[in-house]
């Protein structure tokens, strides 16, 4: 009862008992109602027979075509056995699907016959390189070279042979989207359905030299227009495609082995910036990287001159906070291997960030002279090494960044861990450091998830009188269910805390965290996929060296769901705090003073299927904000009239009424994507607040003529919009072209 009694308003009263027994609620209450919810589940078998898959070998040559026609395609042996995830769990696919695999000494390829009864309905509205395949019908793969049942690879394509790839970790729970590997597919429309070639070198993938392997492999069909998720092993509901652990067998290979050991990738780049009342100015630039195989499973790259201008222009964000924002990281150089790095101090609290690297706090450009970087695995071992050395801008002085990570695999889904982060520059050093532990079982039960685990790290900072070093800590224990869906969390950042290369939302906290969410399926109420009920969900910050509160948060889902046709509800009640040890000015202006806040919110949210010509999604939440009110409008519109263009835009309106003073705050995007073929696309892309006035435009293009290599033209543009006039501030016009030579 009293979880609902703080949601209903009366958590002032309560606020000093919640604080002397809130550990006593934490791991008691909440946790045995999880443990009571989860034990009444059922486990389900996922395995389909056969579950191996035989690669056969040729050495007649493949025209990557999508025909299937070769003779080798009509030797190899195919699976068919498929079995549905959704609607209708362990039910036989409804539409046939056979995969074959054949492979020569460079290449492994994939065949995919995805027959449909009703071929002129394929849902298949992208064409663009990484595509939101989760809207349009697609087949996807994951294979694990390494057999560690941890690590995979991902590659998805459409009936328009769009692409998409990811690395896959930890049994799927962390997955870099970011990955671009150099494979290529190939799709054509037939009579009765769709087919699909895949091309993958041997040399995109790491794996164990091995005169015989076995690989782990698994494929997952999506039919669109009637929601059907179709998959060969592993199609339960508490299961993913990307959790390897559930995959079957790819046996036949034999004497295979890296084509290349030597990877050159040069870059040449040109370009114009146009100031306003400032002279032109012409730009140019030149630099690369080496990609060299020291053993087939551990790659070391060397940058030089890294340069990055045809990365999409980041977003705008209006903080009505008074914590960080968050950037996501885009420069394909940190992302091809952001999963080596990651740590268990979780999202909001991290050791290594690649933005600090080459991007001042203004977030302008710092020059990168080079480095260098080793990634992959050896054994059970998982290794990332990178150091870089930036060059002098203005007040800033030339800096080193160096960052080591080491974790290894124990039990079957396991690990153990350190990282290690440094930060040189003369007459300063920052370092940070530390360990982490993850227990994962994917068998729990039979086929139910679980995983719980930790991780402590440690920061020192020269040149401070006191509060050189400083501890950061984190528990987690985590149920990722399809009826039961729980997690609880512990976090403790002290003062001193200080990871210059890391992110950190806030400091000086500890945080309690848990979420429940229940997701029955009834049968009876036909329109309705799956209720999604949130008894709980809650995050409550204490400042560390007081004790006292820092933030609450805590939402309640009476109603959610999601329907067969693929639309989303929620209805959601929130209550939240803030306790201000000073004046904080949210805008101009506008000043709440120190002392402590509460109040409740609602929120309705609304999403249609993202598969059809038209969709969109609406958003409210209204209610208190400090001592006065706040009404939040959020709207999203997306028009795809075919494969070539979609043209999307959306809104977002925070009118915030306080005592100290009135203000609205105004955000517009809009973004128009188009694709000539898989090979050529690109977008145009838009953003406007009232609070920077100014008007960000982004044109791209990007034009593949080979896998592996990349052509960019971008122009950006900057209009100030202060006071109502529409002013270029500025034009920069730049093309990149990026070389692939393989030796």
């Amino acid at each position: 009862m009293l979880l609902f009694e703080l949601l209903g308003g009366k958590l002032l009263g309560k606020m000093k008992k919640l604080k002397n027994n809130f550990l006593h609620l934490f791991f008691g209450k909440i946790v045995f109602l999880t443990l009571f919810l989860f034990l009444l589940q059922t486990s389900n078998a996922q395995v389909s027979m056969p579950d191996s898959l035989v690669a056969y070998h040729t050495t007649e040559p493949i025209k990557l075509d999508g025909k299937l026609s070769e003779e080798a395609w009509n030797n190899a042996v195919p699976i068919t056995n498929f079995t549905q995830r959704e609607l209708n769990e362990g039910d036989t696919a409804t539409q046939p699907t056979k995969i074959k695999v054949i492979f020569d000494d460079k290449n492994l390829y994939i065949g995919c016959w995805c027959y449909d009864d009703e071929p002129e309905k394929l849902t298949a509205n992208k064409m663009r390189r990484d595509f939101a395949y989760w809207t349009d019908d697609n087949i996807e793969i994951i294979i694990d070279t390494y057999g560690d049942k941890r690590n995979g690879y991902l590659f998805v394509t459409n009936p328009n042979a769009a692409r998409f790839d990811a690395m896959i970790s930890r049994n799927g729970s962390s997955r870099n989207r970011d990955w671009n590997g150099v494979w290529n597919v190939k799709t054509k429309k037939t009579s009765f359905g769709w087919t699909a070639e895949f091309e993958i070198p041997f040399s995109t993938l790491k794996f164990r030299k091995d005169a015989r392997p076995q690989w782990g492999i698994n494929f997952e069909r999506n039919i669109r227009r009637i929601r059907e998720q179709d998959l060969w092993q592993g199609y339960s509901r508490d299961a993913d495609l990307e959790q390897v652990s559930r995959a079957g067998k790819l046996v036949g290979l034999k004497n295979i082995s890296k084509t290349s050991l030597l990877e050159l990738k040069p870059y040449g780049i040109a370009g114009v910036e146009i100031p306003l009342n400032e002279k032109t100015k012409f730009t140019w630039n030149i630099g690369g990287d080496m990609n060299f195989l020291i053993t087939p499973t551990l790659k070391l790259n060397i940058t030089i001159n890294p340069d990055f201008a045809q990365v999409e222009s980041d977003r705008m964000q209006v903080n009505l906070t008074r914590f960080s924002l968050y950037f996501p990281e885009k420069r394909e150089f940190f992302l091809e291997g952001k999963n080596y790095f990651n740590f268990g101090l979780g999202h909001s609290m991290q050791p290594f960030y690649s933005r600090r690297i080459g991007i001042a706090p203004d977030r302008s450009i710092i020059p990168i002279y080079g480095g260098v970087r080793l990634m992959g695995k050896a054994g059970n071992t998982n290794l990332g090494i990178m150091s870089l050395q930036t060059a002098s801008k203005d007040t800033i002085p030339t800096i080193n960044y160096s960052v080591i990570r080491w974790k290894q695999d124990i039990l079957k889904e396991s690990s153990v861990g350190i990282i290690a982060v440094s930060k040189l520059e003369p007459g300063k050093q920052n370092f940070t450091y530390g360990a982490d532990f993850t227990y994962f079982n994917s068998e729990f039960r039979g086929d139910k998830n679980i995983s719980f685990g930790g991780a402590i790290s440690q920061s020192y900072t020269s040149g401070f009188e006191d509060r050189k070093t400083g501890l950061a800590s984190r528990i987690f224990f985590d149920y990722p269910n399809d009826l039961v869906d729980f997690s609880a969390v512990w976090d403790r950042a002290e003062l001193g805390f200080n990871p210059e290369v890391g992110f950190m939302r806030r400091r000086n906290y500890q945080m309690y965290m848990a979420d429940l969410r229940i997701k029955p399926r009834i049968k009876k109420i036909g329109f309705i996929r799956q209720f999604i009920f949130k008894p709980f969900d809650f995050n409550y910050y204490l400042y560390d060296d007081t004790k006292q509160l820092q933030s609450f948060w805590s939402e309640f889902r009476p109603l959610g769901f999601i329907t067969k046709s693929g639309e989303q509800f929620e209805f959601n009640i929130q209550r939240k705090a803030e306790n201000l040890l000073e004046d904080f000015e949210i805008h101009d202006g506008v000043v709440i003073t120190e002392g402590e806040y509460w109040f409740t919110d609602w929120e309705l949210q609304l999403e249609t299927f993202q598969g059809r010509p038209v969709y969109g999604a609406v958003f409210f939440n209204w209610g208190g904000f400090y001592n006065g009110t706040r009404n939040v409008y959020e709207g999203e519109l997306t028009w795809q009239p075919n494969r070539f263009i979609r043209i999307s835009a959306n809104y977002a309106q925070n009118d915030i009424r306080l005592p100290q003073g009135n203000f609205v705050v105004h955000e517009f995007g809009g973004r128009a994507d188009f694709a000539i073929n898989p090979d050529l696309f690109g977008s145009l892309y838009g953003q406007w607040n009232n609070e920077d006035n100014v008007i960000l435009f982004n044109f791209r293009v990007n034009w593949i003529p080979t896998p592996g290599t990349n052509f960019y033209f971008v122009v950006n543009q900057g209009y100030d919009t202060f006071e109502h006039h529409f002013t270029l501030e500025y034009t920069t016009i730049q093309a990149k072209l990026i070389w692939r030579f393989v030796i």
